[in-house]
């Protein structure tokens, strides 16, 4: 029996890279598990696919981050999820991890229009999908905010408004721990470095260089992978987390360092 056996998990994001990799471990552990997507519908498909083939359960369910009505648009498909499998209703693990790194560039080539569009992804989006969710969580919950080990130290001047929207969620993180510690419910970060997935496709699988030198940012010296980050939110996702809350935990393979 799986350490989370009997529970059921949301992960927004969970059809690629880092999202599918948590939404997959957390299959292997016995989670029920809702994988949203945004656009992507076969990339959806083939994570329920996935976690199904090694013995889990799981359900794809669509919602656009960014337009108005999204949290409950997403509310409303994962409960209609529920309902079509004969599940109980409720959530025990919510995974914010959806979110995209907007257009690199420094602060004075960002647009009105692109900072409102990655604030809306990335910080409006978790802040109301939790908001709406706390009804549904049960005591004893578990909630996993993606981060980024930019926020700790200086940042890329062309990742600052991205960089502004994971410490605002950092933020969000400790706050909301406090207030959700007597129902049991913990709340942590998890901050990856450099990971191999399609967000980060475009300039580090483009040549050789960039991935030396990526790899060199890691005291391990190499490139991180999604199970590296989906093992730590696994952990922080089962009972044997259960004293840990409102921590922002370094998943940058020792960059920081």
């Amino acid at each position: 029996m799986g350490t989370l056996t009997g529970k059921t998990a949301l992960v927004t994001g969970g059809s690629r890279g880092i999202g599918r990799g948590i939404a997959e471990r957390l299959g292997r552990d016995g989670a029920l598990v809702g994988v949203h997507y945004g656009r992507d519908e076969t990339a959806a498909k083939e994570t329920v696919s996935a976690i199904e083939a090694a013995g889990g359960r799981a359900f794809p369910l669509r919602a656009e981050l960014g337009p108005a009505g999204d949290a409950e648009a997403l509310w409303a498909a994962f409960d209609e999820g529920l309902a079509r499998l004969g599940a109980a209703p409720g959530l025990d693990i919510l995974v914010n991890n959806a979110g995209i790194d907007g257009v690199r560039e420094r602060i004075e080539n960002v647009s009105a229009d692109d900072f409102d569009r990655i604030f809306a992804i990335n910080a409006k989006a978790p802040f109301f999908i939790t908001k709406l969710g706390l009804e549904r969580l049960r005591d004893g919950g578990r909630i996993v905010n993606v981060s980024t080990g930019l926020t700790h130290g200086a940042a890329m001047p062309e990742l600052i408004t991205y960089s502004m929207t994971k410490g605002a969620l950092d933020v969000f993180t400790a706050t909301l721990a406090k207030q959700l510690a007597p129902r049991g419910i913990t709340v942590n970060a998890v901050a990856p470095g450099v990971i191999d997935t399609d967000m980060n496709a475009g300039w580090l699988r483009g040549s050789a260089e960039a991935w030396e030198q990526a790899s060199a940012m890691s005291a391990f010296g190499r490139v991180g992978e999604p199970r590296d980050v989906a093992d730590i939110a696994a952990f922080l996702a089962s009972d044997d987390s259960r004293w840990i809350t409102g921590q922002w935990i370094d998943a940058t393979g020792g960059t920081l360092l």
